[in-house]
């Protein structure tokens, strides 16, 4: 704006302001009265070029068509609610483009109001702000109709191709509270996340279930197979049932790992905090064993100093042992990559915090719109449509090349 408006016009304006006894900074008087200026300009050079002369021009005589007076229209700006005077033309063939026909919000408020629901403010909380900020009356049927355009494009997303092959694949839930059939159910919101062979990271969907298993999985990775993935070699995952059978029957190449972070977790679950330290730095020797004799090893030396008192903790090693030990193979490089989901626990934090200000959801659509806004949001700060990258990735690939000989494309 400095470029188009020297201090002596600024000057001007703010005199002008002062004298009329109106604030300089309030919302209907100085900023107000400017938008209205540049709006109207605007809309009179555009009937211009679209009737081909300027106004009062005697060139415009017999034409076919001419202005036809104008009318009044009031739109909401980020500078408050404008009063403007849209030009017409007898042909009523006029299509503005600053202020299309219907038009009630410009000057990106729409994206304002998309920015600020994406970050967990509800409806009433973009109304009351919109409204303290600015000056404009939007109704939370009118936020709610602006959050829709989205749907649209949750689609596309759901739905898009994804490459032929993933070296690493996460999948982890967060749970939300949704109305469904009247009465609000927990559900888990389920992320896949994979790593492309640059090392890039982007989220492949969100899917929304209250119960998981084998068929719901099955589904999921159905849809993957269907947008055009036809190999993972690791899916890193936790304790989702039916998952690690319904990867293996679509892709039964694909080594299943745990999340070691997760079997810890849960394993502490049944410790006291007295022991805790004991206990972490014995589980520590099983999971940075060397090979899988020395962790049966170390799993045996926990259960021999603390099976008797904490049988709890050996249950969860036991029951995760098979999906355990396929990361005991891997180098120290790799071993820092599929070590955790924390990867896509860290998407699933700044989640739970967009979601934990609503009490529920009136739908599982109204759930995923504010989900994929996040995820939206998220991306654009951590690398944008191309993902983020990881740590270590060139050692991580040159080994996966190697021990999955002949499925990484090479070119």
């Amino acid at each position: 704006m400095s470029s188009l408006l020297n201090a002596d016009v600024i000057e001007a304006l703010v005199d002008r302001a002062r004298t009329s006894g109106g604030p300089v900074d309030g919302v209907n008087e100085l900023l107000n009265q400017l938008t209205k200026a540049v709006l109207e300009r605007a809309l009179n050079e555009e009937i211009t070029d679209h009737l081909g002369y300027e106004h009062g021009d005697p060139a415009g005589h017999g034409s076919g068509n001419s202005r036809n007076g104008k009318s009044g229209k009031t739109v909401s700006t980020v500078a408050g609610p404008v009063r403007i005077d849209m030009p017409r033309d007898r042909n009523s063939s006029f299509e503005p483009r600053i202020v299309p026909k219907g038009a009630r919000r410009i000057g990106q408020l729409d994206d304002m109001i998309l920015s600020l629901y994406s970050r967990g403010m509800s409806t009433r909380d973009i109304q009351a702000h919109l409204g303290e900020v600015y000056g404009v009356d939007a109704s939370p049927a009118l936020i709610s109709k602006v959050t829709e355009v989205v749907t649209d494009e949750i689609t596309l997303w759901q739905n898009r191709p994804v490459d032929e092959v993933y070296p690493i694949v996460y999948v982890d839930a967060i749970r939300i509270r949704v109305r469904d059939k009247g009465v609000v159910t927990m559900k888990a919101a389920h992320l896949v996340v994979a790593v492309d062979v640059d090392g890039r990271k982007h989220v492949l969907g969100i899917w929304i279930a209250e119960n998981e298993g084998a068929k719901f999985w099955n589904t999921v990775i159905t849809q993957l197979r269907n947008r055009g993935l036809k190999d993972i070699l690791i899916a890193c995952c936790d304790g989702l049932t039916g998952l690690p059978e319904a990867i293996t029957t679509v892709f039964p190449q694909t080594v299943v790992q745990t999340c070691v972070v997760h079997v810890i977790r849960n394993a502490m679950r049944f410790v006291s905090c007295k022991d805790r330290k004991k206990i972490a730095a014995a589980m520590r020797d099983i999971y940075t064993a060397t090979s899988i004799d020395t962790a049966d090893i170390a799993l045996n030396a926990l259960e021999k100093a603390w099976g008797e008192q904490y049988p709890g903790v050996l249950d969860v090693w036991r029951h995760a042992w098979n999906e355990f030990v396929p990361f005991l193979e891997y180098p120290p490089e790799l071993r820092k990559v599929v070590y955790t989901t924390n990867l896509i626990e860290s998407i699933n934090y700044q989640l739970r915090k967009i979601t934990k200000t609503r009490g529920h959801f009136p739908s599982d659509e109204a759930a995923m719109k504010l989900l994929y806004l996040g995820i939206r949001n998220i991306s654009t700060k951590r690398g944008g449509e191309s993902g983020t990258g990881t740590w270590g990735w060139k050692q991580c690939l040159n080994y996966l090349v190697r021990k999955f000989e002949g499925r990484l494309p090479l070119n």
